[in-house]
């Protein structure tokens, strides 16, 4: 397991990223709570850019859970069959919809325990709703913010649960708003899995990882 980064380098960790981009946005298209839902269920196992395709002439076409289920899963399936899962994906979207419509008088519920009882969410799903849709401090830990959080020391962890209580523990409470998606935009364009690009890098003074890419003279 990788040796924590200290805590002073924590803060500067963040005001770097701060700096380099203030208000950062996630990547997936939506246009409420209900279609970011959606499209965060459909993101698992899938690119941002694949399910914005599928999503952008879905969306101009519905745009609440009423109309979802109107759609039905069939022709739902035609708009998201570019995206894999999608045969469980479009049947868990029309059940969740069911279920908001039910349940929630057709709104996205604004906590955890809520969220995770719709079909296809999961903590991971949960923690980003929550925190685009509804401005709250979570962390959601997919594939990019585990390898930050062992590559850097921030929140060393074998499993993504222990990663994010890491984060939750270690990252200054001015900087959770943000943290997810400095995060991931850093895992997805600059700490990259296969070779991290160093060089680049705003915080690679403070990183704890040991096998840092060097330029090639």
């Amino acid at each position: 397991m990788s040796k924590q980064m200290k805590k002073e380098d924590i803060e500067t960790f963040f005001k770097r990223l701060a700096d380099h981009d203030p208000v950062p946005q996630g990547e997936l298209h939506y246009t409420n709570p209900f279609t970011l839902l959606v499209a965060v269920v459909l993101s698992a196992q899938a690119t941002d850019v694949g399910v914005n395709r599928a999503t952008t002439p879905l969306f101009l076409a519905v745009d609440t859970p009423e109309k979802m289920i109107e759609l039905g899963a069939v022709r739902l399936k035609e708009f998201i069959r570019t995206i894999g899962l999608y045969n469980s994906k479009a049947k868990n979207i029309i059940g969740l919809s069911e279920i908001l419509v039910r349940k929630y008088s057709s709104k996205v519920p604004s906590n955890r325990t809520a969220l995770e009882t719709l079909p296809g969410v999961g903590r991971k799903t949960a923690n980003v709703v929550l925190n685009i849709a509804f401005g709250k401090p979570t962390i959601a830990v997919d594939t990019h913010l585990f390898r930050i959080g062992n590559r850097t020391g921030l929140a060393p962890g074998n499993t993504p649960l222990k990663v994010e209580l890491g984060f939750e523990k270690r990252i200054p409470n001015h900087w959770k708003l943000h943290a997810h998606q400095w995060l991931i935009l850093h895992g997805r364009y600059v700490c990259k899995a296969r070779k991290p690009d160093c060089q680049k890098c705003v915080v690679e003074d403070l990183c704890c990882y040991k096998d840092k890419t060097v330029p090639n003279f």
